[in-house]
């Protein structure tokens, strides 16, 4: 039971799944800040910041934990979608064919002799429901993902609530979100088997131009 939990968690909590909305945050963040000014950014100033990028990113952790639940639903639909279709098949060649038509790209063209016993165990399953319906563990995914997001906010936001002065608060600001690009780079590498440095450099880059980009088309 323990062991099936942790496989839960560690889905939830996949780099490469959800690379993009931790991104997401950080840039947001980096936009943010990167659009103060040193000289003349008061504390309202750094308070609208700060009051901004954390209300983005909650409605962003908001809507990506609703999304998250949308594929939770998609995946079960299309699952149960094989198994109606392999225990109704006319013949074992056409159920063999619905398993590999929902197989990923690499299995799909596995043989019949090695498709016969995923046919077996199918029809060994008990009955399939008629629709995917939504489970706890589904809530709780979406809520982790809600956290996961919204919490890769605060790092880079913490400097302004510490330090008084706005340019070394920004300019640890910044050194944080660029760590935090660096590892997310290096953890999207180790997942699908890059080199890590490179990956974590070429993803500091990334974001920054990106950053770049947005301030320099108003965001």
């Amino acid at each position: 039971m323990a062991a099936a939990q942790r496989i839960k968690f560690q889905r939830v909590l996949d780099p490469i799944d959800r690379i993009s909305e931790i991104l997401f945050g950080l840039i947001m963040v980096l936009t943010s800040t990167s659009t103060l000014s040193v000289l003349t950014a008061g504390k309202v100033e750094i308070k609208t910041m700060i009051l901004g990028a954390l209300g983005c990113n909650l409605a962003w952790g908001i809507i990506d934990g609703g999304l998250y639940v949308l594929g939770c639903l998609d995946e079960r639909g299309r699952n149960l979608k094989t198994q109606h279709t392999v225990r109704s098949a006319a013949n074992a060649d056409e159920a063999r064919r619905a398993i590999s038509d929902a197989l990923p790209a690499p299995l799909s063209g596995l043989s019949d002799e090695a498709l016969e016993p995923l046919r077996q165990e199918l029809l060994r399953l008990p009955e399939p429901s008629a629709r995917p319906s939504l489970t706890k563990d589904d809530a709780l995914g979406a809520l982790a993902v809600c956290l996961l997001v919204f919490l890769s906010t605060f790092p880079p936001v913490v400097p302004f609530l510490f330090f008084g002065e706005v340019q070394t608060a920004l300019r640890i600001s910044n050194a944080v979100a660029i760590v935090m690009l660096f590892a997310c780079g290096y953890a999207y590498a180790r997942g699908i088997g890059l080199r890590p440095w490179p990956t974590g450099l070429v993803m500091v880059a990334i974001g920054i131009a990106m950053v770049a980009v947005a301030v320099a088309l108003g965001g």
